[in-house]
């Protein structure tokens, strides 16, 4: 990955970061990292612990940034997630999956928010 990707993939971390805290969440950890994966924001709504993948496109020329979370990337922060929820003593806790997307168009962010956007995947 490029120091341009990296810097890219932060910008619009940060930018999810805003978005879910305008909301209410409680931002706990930020790249929670495993050897099968890691989890861009890990967050509470309520109750429930929150796992957030982050997926930004400069343009839709290959397609909507949601499209990239696909099969695999789901069991990777899933074992990431379970991983979590092992570490800190919390496997018992409500969980779910979240992505949020940023698409760019005229240099302007718009960003979309998929609550429960996929189920636990593993196996």
């Amino acid at each position: 990955m490029t120091a341009r990707s990296r810097q890219f993939g932060k910008k619009n971390e940060e930018l999810a970061i805003s978005f879910l805290k305008r909301l209410g969440y409680r931002v706990i950890e930020q790249n929670f990292r495993t050897r099968m994966g890691e989890v861009d924001i890990i967050a509470r709504d309520g109750d429930t612990l929150v796992f957030v993948e982050v997926k930004a496109r400069r343009s839709t020329r290959y397609g909507h940034p949601k499209f990239a979370v696909t099969p695999a990337k789901q069991r990777h922060l899933s074992i990431a997630a379970l991983s979590y929820l092992k570490k800190t003593g919390n496997g018992g806790a409500r969980a779910r999956f979240d992505v949020i997307t940023v698409k760019y168009a005229g240099g302007m962010p718009t960003v979309e928010h998929f609550k429960n956007a996929f189920d636990l995947a593993y196996g």
